[in-house]
């Protein structure tokens, strides 16, 4: 199923009154209606839309401004993937783009679907990236940020990432860690990561480490009020160090741990993990293989065969050059899901 299916999904187990691709054309009466209504069951509606909607998505801006200077409480979130994602997806289903044609390619016209989305990604509330995330990891995302989030509750969520690899698309606060003391330069601890007992010992002696971590919670403690009052749904914080293995990720455990006493339960994202998606081709070789792991990748799922998976395609996104930190209009195709309360 695409993405923001997944995520609508996620949304009628939370008991909203779910819409899957409602022309757009329709969708500034059905919303008329049920505020008519006022009918306990479309307290809490979510909209998907996609690239089917097209062209007749370009009116959807305007209808979000509408909705959003009446005072009506309405959340985009906005769901992407890169390019090299988008076009394996497709191939692999081997459905049609709905803007391709004889003289438009699929590349032509995944680019053409994010010129005509860029608007309405510049008002999302909320951006998130399926390319190295699997069903589960969307279903649990959705789940833990959007649909249990309270009318007036912010979700935040604290990352961790490689510079190398460039910084998430998604961050509303950046700190770079890259100064402090690397475990990397240790052989003991070059395998191991940032939530491993021996790099949190080594991390933990260390006065540097610390004071960026009082640091980073200091500021945050002072900030987080801030966006809370300004109705703000959801805030995103990325600690980056070189390889997003050691350091980036101690410091996004330590600053979550401390602010959870304060603000609730606080998510955290590792990017540059190994992650259940890159061992999805090992699980999934062989057709009479009855295994349904956690790892399978949102394009393989639900199949009942599989053939053998090139390595380079389900590889962890930093194993090549990654477009992560490049504009999301530029970098990847998206689709769209809308939540209206």
């Amino acid at each position: 199923p695409r993405p923001f299916r997944v995520a609508l999904n996620v949304l009628e187990d939370a008991e909203f009154y779910c819409i899957d691709n409602i022309p757009v054309g329709l969708l500034r009466s059905f919303i008329k209606e049920i505020q008519q209504r006022q009918d306990p069951d479309y307290d809490q509606v979510g909209v998907g839309l996609d690239a089917r909607n097209l062209p007749d998505i370009a009116q959807l801006p305007g209808l979000i401004d509408e909705l959003r200077n009446a005072g009506g409480d309405c959340e985009v979130i906005f769901i992407q993937a890169t390019d090299d994602i988008l076009l394996s997806r497709f191939s692999e289903t081997r459905r049609k783009h709905p803007l391709t044609s004889e003289d438009v390619s699929l590349p032509e016209a995944v680019a053409r679907e994010r010129e005509l989305l860029g608007p309405i990604i510049d008002m999302a509330d909320l951006i998130i990236d399926t390319s190295s995330t699997t069903v589960y990891d969307l279903r649990d995302l959705v789940r833990e940020r959007v649909a249990t989030r309270g009318e007036t509750a912010l979700s935040i969520l604290i990352e961790s990432f490689g510079y190398k690899h460039g910084l998430p698309d998604d961050a509303d606060f950046v700190f770079d860690v890259r100064c402090l003391p690397n475990p990397y330069w240790e052989p003991k601890l070059r395998p191991l990561n940032g939530k491993d007992k021996p790099v949190r010992d080594f991390l933990g002696t260390e006065p540097q480490v610390q004071e960026m971590v009082e640091d980073i919670e200091g500021f945050l403690r002072r900030w987080i009020p801030r966006y809370q009052s300004f109705q703000r749904a959801y805030l995103t914080i990325a600690i980056g160090c070189t390889g997003g293995q050691h350091r980036s990720v101690y410091i996004a455990e330590a600053v979550a741990e401390r602010l959870r006493d304060a603000h609730g339960p606080i998510q955290t994202r590792h990017h540059e993990l190994p992650c259940a998606a890159s061992n999805a081709r090992r699980a999934w070789t062989s057709p009479l293989d009855s295994r349904r792991p956690r790892e399978l990748p949102l394009e393989a799922q639900d199949r009942k065969w599989t053939r053998y998976l090139p390595d380079q395609r389900y590889s962890k996104h930093y194993s090549s050059p990654s477009t992560r930190g490049q504009d999301a209009r530029r970098a990847t195709n998206c689709l769209l899901f809308i939540r209206l309360k």
